[in-house]
């Protein structure tokens, strides 16, 4: 295993986080000589990040650790483009407004990470709004235009994957991998910003604004790449089949951000803890040494310690009292999700099928039914063999019934 002089990069190597570089040495030696400010892009596209983005924002929090600046990049600017990167279709052009709307909710995630302050380390949030706005558009394809080539361009995957699969890739998306390059060339004279991160289906952008920052500035850039992070079954980390697994609470519980953790697969539990816990790498082996019913107790730790890094410690621990009551002892806690059905749907006789689907447990009616067949219900812990029951006020304890779907998805219904 490769080691390097900077605990940066000891730290990223030793847990799993670097897939390429386009300069070792180079940024070694300068992690060893000073502060450096790294930065990764993060697109408004939505409300909150999800648990997809979590590598990233981790690779920040680990280089402000070890001594430098963070510097996250909201994506005001090209979020009114969308990038292409191996996708199927263009992303659905977003407003304004939306855009406003998602960049103050992304904003909420990163206080829990990272420290914010007026120091030489201390984080630092911008909009690429700020200088893409003000672009002259002939002038910016003089001065920056001529620096790429179309050829080069085509050539990367995340474009010969949409071609050749005979899916448009519009002119407004092709221009995508030209600003984020700029981004980059444009911290570095901001910021004095000199290396680039982000997921590997990056890398093609990254290695673009490296080359731009040379031929305009003649600065000396470096990307560094994480791996995609996928399950041991192939399946892409941060969506379960009930949605994404936002990182905001107001989106997702912190209790059921517990359960996503505490639910991996028993083959992950090393390499989530070395991604998303602060454990020692010895307690890591330990723990991921372990086998039968004890694996348990290794997803606990992972559940409790990745939920307390977004939502506090005092949330995941109560997540974790929630879950053991809710498992160990049988018992409706309070702490649950919970949804309020109206009042008047009680006194008709609550049919299951439509609480399951109120509950946000089902999508369907028919995905209900299917689920009360093949035994997957149970109120107040007791099975539902018939999907034409119905629940009134008998069901109520402290005013509440739990609805339960399959082993390990549980809400509190309540009349409303």
């Amino acid at each position: 295993m490769a080691t390097y002089k900077s605990d940066f990069l000891n730290h990223l190597n030793d847990r799993g986080f670097i897939a390429q570089c386009s300069d070792f040495d180079a940024l070694d030696e300068s992690l060893s000589n000073g502060v450096v400010t790294g930065y990764i892009g993060f697109d408004c596209t939505a409300p909150s990040l999800h648990a997809g983005s979590l590598v990233q924002i981790m690779m920040l929090r680990a280089l402000q650790k070890a001594g430098h600046r963070p510097l996250v990049v909201l994506g005001g600017g090209t979020t009114r483009i969308g990038d292409p990167s191996f996708r199927d279709s263009a992303r659905p052009l977003l407003d304004d407004a939306a855009i406003a709307r998602n960049k103050e909710g992304i904003k909420k995630v990163f206080s829990k990470f990272l420290s914010f302050d007026d120091g030489p380390t201390g984080a630092i949030m911008v909009d690429n709004r700020e200088w893409l706005d003000d672009l002259q558009y002939v002038d910016f394809l003089r001065d920056v235009g001529r620096h790429f080539s179309v050829n080069r361009m085509l050539s990367f995957d995340s474009v010969k994957t949409r071609l050749e699969r005979e899916q448009n890739l519009s002119f407004l998306e092709f221009n995508y991998m030209i600003i984020q390059a700029y981004d980059f060339a444009e911290l570095a004279r901001r910021y004095d910003c000199t290396l680039q991160m982000g997921g590997s289906d990056q890398w093609g952008n990254i290695v673009n604004g490296i080359d731009l920052g040379r031929r305009m500035d003649d600065a000396a850039l470096v990307g560094l790449t994480s791996p995609l992070l996928t399950t041991a079954s192939g399946a892409k980390m941060g969506k379960t089949a009930d949605g994404a697994v936002w990182l905001n609470e107001d989106m997702l519980s912190a209790y059921d951000y517990w359960q996503y953790w505490r639910n991996c697969e028993d083959a992950d539990i090393g390499k989530l803890l070395r991604l998303f816990t602060d454990l020692p790498l010895d307690e890591i082996a330990r723990l991921e040494a372990l086998d039968g019913a004890e694996l348990n107790d290794a997803k606990k730790v992972l559940a409790t310690e990745a939920t307390a890094m977004a939502h506090g410690r005092e949330a995941a621990e109560a997540a974790e009292e929630t879950a053991r009551k809710t498992f160990e002892e049988g018992v409706a806690a309070s702490d649950l999700p919970s949804v309020d059905i109206a009042a008047d749907q009680w006194a008709e006789g609550l049919g299951v099928l439509t609480a399951l689907v109120e509950a946000g447990l089902s999508k369907s009616t028919g995905e209900a039914r299917r689920l009360v067949q093949g035994g997957g219900v149970r109120i107040n812990d007791e099975a539902v063999s018939d999907w034409r029951a119905t629940l009134s006020d008998a069901d109520l304890k402290d005013g509440a019934a739990k609805l339960s779907a399959g082993k390990k998805r549980h809400v509190l219904i309540r009349k409303g």
